[in-house]
C-alpha cells in the first residue's frame, strides 16, 4: 500500500512558477541551460521542488520564497560540508551543483533510482528486509565524521513530546500516548546523567529520503540536518515505517521493525545504554512529536493506533 501522492498544484501557481523561472534564467547566464519541466512538489508561500536538466544533466532544483532563504542557505552549506565525504562509493549524497542565493535557487544532482519506501511497497515481501542494513550503513557513514559523546538531555525531549502530544486531535490516540508519555518519564529519570552519542545528522532520516539505485544509495533533503542525538535519527527511520505498517522483516518490537532495531544496533555498535534505553526512548519521542492531523485517511490513523498500542505494551515490559 503506497502513500498518496501530493495534490496537483493549481494552474495559477504553475503559471507564476513558470514566469519566475523564465526571469531567473534570463538574469543568471550560469543557469541558462536550466530546463525544469517536472513539478515534484509545491508548498504555497514556501518552496517548489522541480526536476529537469541543466546543460543536459538530470537535476533537482529547490526554488524558495524569501522567507525560506535561510533554510536554503543552510542546506547548501550542509551539502558542501558532507559532499567530500559522500561523493563516491555506495553511500552518497546528491552532488551540489549550483546555488543562487539572490534568486532563491539551489540545484543538485537528481540521484538515480527510486525512493526506498516506494521501492519497499512494490518489492516482494521476502526481499524487503535486505534493504535495512544499507539504510543503516548510509546513516552510519553520514554521522561518523562528526560523532562526539555529550551529557544527554532526556528531559528536554520529554517536554517537547508532552507539548506535541497535548495537541493530538484523536481521543483514542491521545489515551495511548498518555501511557507512552508516562513510561518515557520513567526512562528520562533513569537516563539522568547518562551520555548520548551526538553528531551532525540528517535530521529527517526516513526511507523516502533515501534513493535506492543499482549501485548506490543516495540521501536527499538534508536541509534539516544539525547536531543531534544519533538515536533520534535512527528512531525517525523506524517510526516512519512503523506508523505506516511497513515492517520489512515481519517482526515488530516497540511498534517498529524488530530486525531494523537489531541491524541499526549492530551497524552503529550501540552500547547497552543506547540499545536498551536511548533508542527505545527516542522511538517513543518520535511517535509523540509528529502529531496526526484530521486530514489523514482513517487507514493511517488505524495503523498509527496499532503501532502506538504495541509500543506502549513493549515499553511497559522494559
Amino acid at each position: 500500500m503506497s502513500e498518496p501522492a501530493d495534490p496537483l498544484p493549481d494552474l495559477d501557481a504553475l503559471a507564476q512558477l513558470d514566469a519566475r523561472l523564465r526571469a531567473l534564467v534570463t538574469r543568471h547566464p550560469e543557469v541558462a541551460g536550466l530546463d525544469l519541466s517536472e513539478v515534484l512538489r509545491i508548498v504555497p508561500g514556501k518552496r517548489a521542488v522541480l526536476a529537469g536538466r541543466l546543460d543536459g544533466r538530470a537535476v533537482v532544483a529547490r526554488l524558495v520564497e524569501e522567507r525560506c532563504a535561510q533554510a536554503l542557505a543552510k542546506e547548501w552549506a550542509e551539502l558542501q560540508r558532507i559532499w567530500p565525504h559522500m561523493r563516491d562509493g555506495p553511500y552518497r549524497v546528491a552532488e551540489p551543483i549550483a546555488y543562487l542565493p539572490d534568486a532563491g535557487l539551489l540545484v543538485m544532482e537528481r540521484a538515480p533510482g527510486d525512493p526506498l519506501l516506494e521501492h519497499l511497497w512494490h518489492a516482494d515481501v521476502a526481499t524487503r528486509a535486505q534493504h535495512l542494513r544499507p539504510a543503516a550503513a548510509w546513516l552510519r557513514h553520514y554521522v561518523e565524521v562528526s560523532e562526539v559523546w555529550h551529557p544527554g538531555n532526556a528531559k528536554g525531549w520529554l517536554a517537547r513530546a508532552a507539548r506535541a502530544s497535548a495537541t493530538q486531535p484523536f481521543g483514542r490516540l491521545r489515551r495511548i500516548e498518555s501511557g507512552i508519555l508516562a513510561h518515557l518519564t520513567e526512562m528520562a529519570a533513569a537516563l539522568d546523567g547518562a551520555e548520548w552519542r551526538e553528531a551532525i545528522s540528517h535530521g529527517d532520516f526516513h526511507p523516502n529520503n533515501l534513493i535506492l539505485g543499482e549501485d548506490r544509495m543516495t540521501g536527499i533533503d538534508t536541509g534539516g540536518s544539525g547536531r543531534m542525538p544519533v538515536c533520534k535519527d535512527i528512531a525517525r527511520f523506524l517510526v516512519h515505517m512503523g506508523r505506516r505498517a511497513m515492517i520489512p522483516s515481519g517482526r515488530r518490537y516497540l511498534g517498529v521493525d524488530a530486525e531494523g532495531i537489531e541491524v541499526f544496533a549492530e551497524v552503529f555498535a550501540l552500547t547497552e545504554v543506547e540499545r536498551h534505553l536511548w533508542l527505545p526512548f527516542f522511538i517513543g519521542i518520535e511517535a509523540l512529536i509528529r502529531v496526526e492531523t484530521r486530514a489523514l485517511k482513517p487507514s493511517r490513523i488505524k495503523r498509527a493506533e496499532e503501532m502506538y498500542g504495541l509500543l506502549l505494551a513493549d515499553l511497559a515490559a522494559l
